[in-house]
């Protein structure tokens, strides 16, 4: 019998959370997604050394002031780590715009073509690339604007169903809901140490954005992310993609579980659902309503950005 991690690549992309390129090859993803926290924690490794003073001597050799030459190191850091997983997965790499610029429209905006541009002078295509971007009414604004020039996006800290619906009307190609960080929240605000996976508020989510999504017949991929359990990820096998931290493939690897077809895309188109559509007034204010999205959103830009400092500092000495 195939084990767990197998069947379930018969019914969903498999995508690689991590930075690790060697776990990257062990589990053969189709796709990976890095973020600052996980760029982070490889850049400490000395194995990855070579990656990082390539990024220090990029910036040295282009900018003059410290502060240009701390931006320039770090995007070049995050498209070199990039670089090393496209030659490894056949499909995409997520690389994920500075969480400082989630307000910000127009810096959104020149990061991400910024990031496009170095890749592709790398002679990496711009397919290849997804540009990740919190889940902000402004970073769903720029998404709309970089769709429309052929630069494909990824809209990350994703808790709500509104925030699903205005990606997908933005026409961005493909969102990241959180499963675990939902169950983490409503896990302490029912103050009980378990929920039963099927039972569990971020899976449950996941499966009404899907079934929104190919029941109004939008484009938008849906891959579920941040998974605490394997039950998880199996309740929600049919979703387009699921990104995988190493530990939990490795986990699915080793089990024998059978798995069923969880979600089911012609099965969504018969079902009788309501369209919503929205406006930013609409936006924020159900976002407002729902204190889980509100506070996970907010909670998950600020420890990306605390992130992103720490990894300034670790590369701001070496310049």
């Amino acid at each position: 019998m195939e084990n767990t991690l197998e069947q379930l690549k018969k019914y969903t992309r498999v995508v690689a959370d991590t930075g690790d390129f060697e776990s990257i090859q062990q589990y053969k993803p189709v796709d990976a997604t890095t973020n600052p926290s996980l760029i982070y924690a490889s850049a400490k490794d000395e194995k990855y050394s070579h990656l990082v003073e390539e990024a220090l001597d990029y910036a040295r050799t282009r900018m003059h002031s410290h502060q240009n030459r701390l931006s320039a190191c770090l995007d070049r850091l995050s498209v070199n780590f990039g670089m090393e997983i496209l030659r490894i997965v056949p499909g995409r790499v997520s690389t994920e715009v500075d969480a400082r610029l989630s307000f910000d429209v127009v810096g959104t905006i020149n990061k991400a073509r910024l990031l496009i541009e170095m890749y592709e002078l790398q002679g990496i295509s711009r397919e290849r690339i997804l540009i990740k971007i919190a889940a902000t009414w402004e970073g769903i604004q720029a998404a709309a604007t970089l769709e429309r020039e052929g630069i494909r996006t990824n809209l990350t800290l994703l808790f709500s169903k509104v925030q699903a619906i205005a990606c997908a009307e933005a026409g961005v190609q493909l969102i990241s809901p959180f499963v675990g960080r939902i169950f983490d929240w409503h896990k302490t605000n029912r103050k009980v140490d378990h929920i039963a996976a099927e039972e569990d508020p971020g899976v449950l989510s996941v499966t009404e954005i899907f079934n929104y999504y190919k029941h109004f017949g939008y484009s938008t991929e849906v891959m579920g992310a941040s998974f605490r359990n394997t039950g998880e990820i199996i309740e929600l096998a049919g979703c387009d993609l699921l990104t995988i931290a190493p530990q939990l493939l490795s986990e699915l690897e080793s089990m024998n579980h059978k798995i069923d077809l969880k979600l089911n895309a012609e099965g969504a188109k018969n079902m009788q659902l309501e369209k919503i559509s929205t406006d930013e007034q609409m936006f924020r204010w159900l976002l407002n309503e729902d204190a889980m999205a509100t506070e996970k959103l907010a909670d998950g830009i600020r420890k990306f950005a605390a992130d992103l400092v720490k990894l300034e500092r670790l590369v701001s000495t070496k310049l």
